[in-house]
């Protein structure tokens, strides 16, 4: 059995479902996911296509040219890690049914 914690899938035989059902395995929250995604895109520096799965202040940052857009990028993700409201998007990921 698939085992989903928010944006995270833990399949079975893994030693990280094994440590998630013994509780030594706490998944990131919302905040905590968002400062992750902003340290990768900070220190990204390949011109690519820039995909993700977190919409931020209903902003969808997925796109082409990302060096173009890398401070735009990293303005909204710290604007969200500052104001956002983190339960509701607890609440769009719990809805979610596939990335």
């Amino acid at each position: 059995m698939l085992v989903g914690t928010g944006g995270l899938v833990l399949f079975p035989g893994t030693p990280l479902l094994a440590e998630a059902n013994r509780g030594e395995f706490t998944p990131l929250s919302e905040k905590e996911m968002l400062i992750e995604l902003k340290t990768f895109v900070e220190h990204l520096t390949c011109d690519c296509t820039f995909i993700t799965h977190h919409t931020v202040s209903g902003r969808n940052l997925t796109g082409p040219s990302f060096l173009k857009r890398k401070d735009t990028i990293v303005a909204a993700l710290s604007q969200e890690i500052e104001h956002g409201d983190m339960d509701q998007m607890a609440a769009i990921r719990r809805s979610k049914r596939t990335l």
